[in-house]
C-alpha cells in the first residue's frame, strides 16, 4: 500500500479524520493527537505525526483491522518502539 493513499482531514481540537483504501471499503479513523505526545516527539506539525502514526501502525496491522479511534497517548503505551521510530523517521 503506497505511503501516498492516506487522506488526512483536520476536524479541530486536535482530532483528525483519516480515510485509508482497503480491500473491500475506505477505512475512516479518528486520530486525536495530545500535546504531551507532541512534546514528546518534538513537533509541531500535527498531520504529520499523524501521517507518520498512521504508516507505523500499518507496520503492525492491516489497514482493515485499524480501530474508529486512535489516541496517540494510548499508541505510545501500546508500542515501546513507536517513541524511538517516531523519533527517527
Amino acid at each position: 500500500m503506497a505511503d501516498d493513499d492516506i487522506e488526512i482531514d483536520a476536524q479541530g481540537d486536535n482530532t483528525y479524520l483519516v480515510v485509508q483504501p482497503s480491500e473491500l471499503e475506505d477505512v475512516r479513523t479518528y486520530v486525536t493527537v495530545t500535546p504531551e505526545v507532541m512534546d514528546r516527539l518534538a513537533s509541531d506539525d500535527e498531520e504529520d505525526v499523524v501521517r507518520r502514526t498512521v504508516l507505523f501502525l500499518r507496520r503492525h496491522q492491516e489497514v482493515a483491522d485499524f480501530p474508529e479511534v486512535i489516541d496517540l497517548d494510548d499508541v505510545v503505551a501500546s508500542y515501546d518502539d513507536y517513541l524511538e521510530v517516531m523519533g527517527a523517521d
